[in-house]
C-alpha cells in the first residue's frame, strides 16, 4: 500500500530538504512548494493527502492560502498542519482578524519539530481524515 502524499510549503530550502527527507524516509510520497502561489497550484495539480504549510512566505502566505483553500468545497478537507516560527495565538488572532472566522487548520506546531514528532503528527493527521 502506498502511503500518502503530502505537500510541503516553505520558502526556506533547509526546512523543505529536512522535511522531505524525513517524510520520504517513512515511505511517503513528498512534493514541495516555495511559496503559497506554487501551492495552490500543486495542491489543485496533485491533489496532496496533507499539506504541510509554513506561514510567512513571499508571494503568498499560508494565511492566504489557508483562505483559499477553506473557501473552494473541493479543497475544504484538505488537512492542514502548519509550521512556522510565529507563536500559535498570534497568528491565529492575525487570521481571524483579516477573515472574520477561525483559522481552520488540523495542527499547528512552532519550528523546530523534531523528526518523531513530526512523524507523530502527520500519522494523527492523515488517520484523522481517512487517508
Amino acid at each position: 500500500m502506498t502511503k500518502a502524499r503530502i505537500l510541503v510549503v516553505d520558502d526556506d530550502p533547509d526546512i523543505r530538504i529536512m522535511l522531505s527527507t524525513v517524510l520520504q524516509a517513512e515511505g511517503y510520497g513528498v512534493i514541495t512548494a516555495k511559496d503559497g502561489v506554487e501551492c495552490l497550484e500543486l495542491v489543485r495539480e496533485m491533489r496532496p493527502d496533507l499539506l504541510i504549510l509554513d506561514l510567512l512566505m513571499p508571494r503568498k502566505d499560508g494565511f492566504a492560502v489557508v483562505r483559499e483553500l477553506r473557501e473552494d468545497a473541493e479543497y475544504a478537507a484538505l488537512p492542514i498542519l502548519i509550521l512556522t516560527a510565529v507563536p500559535e495565538e498570534a497568528s491565529r488572532r492575525r487570521y481571524e482578524l483579516e477573515v472574520g472566522v477561525a483559522m481552520d487548520v488540523q495542527d499547528y506546531v512552532v519550528k523546530r519539530i523534531r523528526p518523531p514528532e513530526l512523524l507523530r503528527r502527520v500519522e494523527k493527521l492523515l488517520k484523522a481524515s481517512g487517508r
